[in-house]
Order: C-alpha cells, then sequence, then structure tokens
C-alpha cells in the first residue's frame, strides 16, 4: 500500500500542473494532491499501516523502513522527469506527519494532565508566577493545558528579564502579556562584561496607550550597561506613576536629573549607581531632596561624588529615610556623621553603608561610635554600620600605615548589644584586619587577620 502513495506522482507531467505546483502552496492537508479513487477511508488505511510497519534495526539493514525510503524515493527521482516535483512532496509529507504527530502529542499531554493535575486553576497560576519566565515558557510547550495556564496574565505580574539571552521583542511581549496584571519589571544583565542584545525600545509598551501599563507599576529595577539612552528612559519613568521601587545600575550622571524629576513622590527605595566614566555632576542633590522631600525609605547613591554638606542636606530631606547606601563616594570624608547622629534630629536611621569612600577618615567614625556609645538617645534606631574600605580609612589626610585609632568595639558592645560595625580593610597596606561587632556573631570571631599578616597586635586590642 506504501507503494501506491507513492507512484501517485509518477501520472504523465502535465506542464501547466508543474507550474501550478512550483509556487507557494499554502500549509495544510488541502494543498496536497489527492489520489484518484482513493477516499478517506482508504487514506486512513495507508497512514496506519505505514505507521504500524516495524523496523528492526538488529536485523539485515534491507529490511530498514530507512533503507526502503532511499531505494523507493531513489526510482522515483530516476524513474520522473519532474525531480522537483518528488522532493517537494516527500518534505511536505514528512512536515505534515511531523506535525500532526507534534499536535496529538500535546494534545494527549493535556488529557492526562487534566486528569492527573489536582491543583485548582488559581494556585497552578500563582506556582506559573513564581518560576522564572524561562522555564514558564518550557511548561507552556508541555501541553495545551499548560500552555493555557501560562497565558494568563498573573503569570508576568512580576517579570524578571535579567538574563543575556533576552532582546527587545521578549521584554515587548512580556509586558503585554502581563497587560493590566503587571507590578515589577527587571530588565538588563547585571554582569557589565556582558553585551546586552536590548534597546531603548524595549520598554516602549510602558509609554504606549497614555502610560496605561507603565501606571500600573510598583518596581523597576533596569541594569543599564551601555543599552538604554537618557531620552527612552526618561520616558518610560515619566509614565510609571505609581512606583515604590526604582533601582538603575549604570545611570549616565547627566541623566540623574532628569530621573528624580519625574521621581513619584511616594517612592520608598531607590537605588541609582554612577555608570563607569559618566563624569561629575554639577546638580546639587541635597537641594532637591530638601525641596521635594519624597517618602523614601531606603536610598542609596552608589559612586556618585558627593561631599558632606549635601550629604547632610540629602539626609534632612528625608525624615524618613531609614537605609542610606552612599558606597564609593569619593569626597566625603565623614564629617555628616556627627550633625546625623544629633539626637535633636529625631533620625530613624537603621542602616549606614560606606564603603569604599576613599576619602572617609577613620577619626571621624571613631567620633561617631562614640556618640553612640554617650548616648542611647543618638540615633536610637541604627542596627548595622559598616565603613569596609579595601585601602583602610583616611588619617589626617593620607592613607595610614597602621591603625591610628583604636575602634570601641567593646564599648560599643557594652551600650549598643544591638549594633553591627563592620570595618573590612583587606589591603596588606591598611590595618589588614576584619573589625566587626554584632550580637549575633561570637566573641571570637569579632577580629580576623587577613592572609599575609604576621602581625595580630595592634588590631586586636580595638576588637
Amino acid at each position: 500500500m506504501l507503494s501506491v502513495t507513492l507512484s501517485a506522482p509518477m501520472e504523465t507531467p502535465n506542464p501547466n500542473k508543474r507550474l501550478r505546483r512550483d509556487l507557494p502552496s499554502s500549509s495544510g492537508p488541502s494543498s496536497l494532491p489527492t489520489v484518484p479513487d482513493f477516499n478517506q477511508n482508504h487514506v486512513d488505511l495507508i497512514i496506519s499501516s505505514f505507521l504500524s510497519l516495524p523496523d528492526f534495526p538488529s536485523l539485515s539493514s534491507s529490511i530498514s523502513i530507512m533503507d526502503s525510503f532511499d531505494r523507493v524515493i531513489e526510482k522515483l527521482l530516476q524513474s520522473c522527469s519532474d525531480d522537483d516535483r518528488i522532493k517537494d512532496r516527500g518534505l511536505r509529507l514528512a512536515s505534515l506527519l511531523r506535525e500532526s504527530t507534534t499536535r496529538c502529542a500535546r494534545k494527549h499531554a493535556a488529557d492526562h494532565n487534566s486528569s492527573s493535575w489536582r491543583l485548582p486553576h488559581d494556585l497552578t497560576v500563582k506556582v506559573f508566577s513564581m518560576v522564572d519566565k524561562k522555564s514558564l515558557m518550557r511548561a507552556s510547550a508541555c501541553c495545551i493545558m499548560f500552555k493555557k495556564y501560562a497565558m494568563d496574565p498573573l503569570c508576568y505580574s512580576h517579570t524578571d528579564l535579567t538574563t543575556e539571552t533576552v532582546e527587545n521583542r521578549i521584554v515587548r511581549n512580556m509586558i503585554l502579556n502581563a497587560g493590566k496584571e503587571l507590578r515589577s519589571l527587571k530588565v538588563g544583565c547585571p554582569d557589565e562584561s556582558t553585551k546586552s542584545l536590548l534597546s531603548g525600545s524595549c520598554l516602549a509598551p510602558l509609554s504606549s496607550d497614555h502610560g496605561f501599563l507603565g501606571n500600573l507599576l510598583e518596581s523597576l529595577h533596569i541594569y543599564n550597561h551601555g543599552w538604554l539612552d537618557n531620552t527612552s528612559l526618561c520616558r518610560a519613568l515619566s509614565v510609571c506613576s505609581n512606583l515604590t521601587d526604582l533601582k538603575i545600575v549604570g545611570l549616565d550622571v547627566n541623566s540623574l536629573r532628569k530621573v528624580l524629576e519625574v521621581l513619584p513622590k511616594k517612592c520608598q527605595h531607590l537605588f541609582v549607581e554612577k555608570g563607569i566614566g559618566s563624569g561629575r555632576s554639577m546638580w546639587s542633590l541635597g537641594s532637591f531632596f530638601l525641596s521635594y522631600r519624597p517618602d523614601l525609605t531606603s536610598l542609596s547613591l552608589i559612586g556618585f561624588e558627593l561631599d558632606d554638606g549635601e550629604v547632610h542636606i540629602i539626609i534632612r530631606g528625608l525624615p524618613k529615610l531609614k537605609y542610606l547606601n552612599l558606597s564609593r563616594t569619593s569626597v566625603m570624608k565623614g564629617g555628616f556623621l556627627r550633625h546625623v547622629s544629633d539626637r535633636r534630629r529625631g533620625s530613624l536611621l537603621e542602616t549606614i553603608i560606606l564603603r569604599e569612600c576613599r576619602s572617609l577618615d577613620e577619626t571621624r567614625v571613631c567620633k561617631f561610635l562614640d556618640s553612640l556609645i554617650m548616648s542611647r538617645r543618638h540615633l536610637r534606631f541604627i542596627r548595622h554600620i559598616d565603613v569596609s574600605n579595601y585601602n583602610g580609612l583616611m588619617h589626617g589626610g593620607s592613607k595610614p600605615k597602621r591603625l591610628f585609632f583604636v575602634f570601641p568595639l567593646e564599648k560599643l558592645k557594652e551600650k549598643r548589644p544591638g549594633v553591627t560595625f563592620v570595618a573590612d580593610f583587606r589591603s596588606p597596606s591598611s590595618s589588614s584586619s576584619i573589625f566587626s561587632w554584632s550580637p549575633y556573631y561570637s566573641p571570637s570571631s569579632r577580629l580576623i587577620n587577613c592572609p599575609g599578616d604576621t602581625s595580630s597586635g595592634s588590631g586586636s586590642e580595638g576588637g
């Protein structure tokens, strides 16, 4: 019966038919020529018999299906003047068989999963919304039922697209899939050494339809390492009026003012890291925060050249601030700490991170710790302080060869048992020790000498 099907195309070539066959055909079984005197039952029987043929790889290869295909097709090509017709028909039949098998397999899997899947629809969607989007796409390809679940907009409410293979089309589709359920979006690759496939147009759906989708966003994290231009960034942020969490890594310093000008007043968490080689801003950040007074409880400004006066003004403009991270600030010496510890300010600060601040002076840090020890009312909510620096802290305008001031950790432990203080100096030219106190640390872990350190006397007394 197999030979009947394959022999059918060997009818007398007709030039008109040959021209019609060379034209692009519509996909589907209806585009294939019919076999005379064969009804649908005959065709079904032929296909069933064909699929039921056994293949015995352990026996002679002459009876294998693959060799049978080769022999029959080779004979047809030799006996038929229209080679292209035979090739095209064989490829189309193979494609139809593959598509039909895949479609039926998905339907069979869907029927099986429907009878064995015990989770209700809403709980399944909840589970799907918690997996990464790559896994979600794989699940949707398993069966029709999973595809239906994976298309629910709730699965895309919190979309994380921070992998290097993501391109513009994927970001746009994910935003549109979320629709009115869109709440948080992370886009861009955190690894700055990876070349991004994105451009500013990937955020365009946020601005479409008068910013309908952008207005739904509550959290937006952007890892920009050269792919996002300032115009596209500000256009997207201008419609995100309900943001409570904004993170931008790799921001050009000249764009900071525009970003802050469109920052929603209700925003509570702001993280901005300056892009490499983006220069220095001449715009006063302190005056902006003092006049605008957003509801920020967490502020991270990484890599910006802020002096003590400006930091002091920033803190004054943020009365609800609990978390402050000014790491890699090159100008600040730490004088603002004297003002922030003033009990009359009623500061709510719980965490202060000043890592890799190359101008930070150890004298000012010690005075700050002394003020905490002298009165529990000074920064009464403080819980964590980090002044770690690879090369150590400054002393008198220069890097010290030894630790001039011993941090009063024992007194801090006694007077402020709930405070964690971290001073990690890794460079051999610095104090080469890690000073830390935490109520959760054992006493023996308060001082750890770095590898290569031959002395243990200068820092041990300060532990």
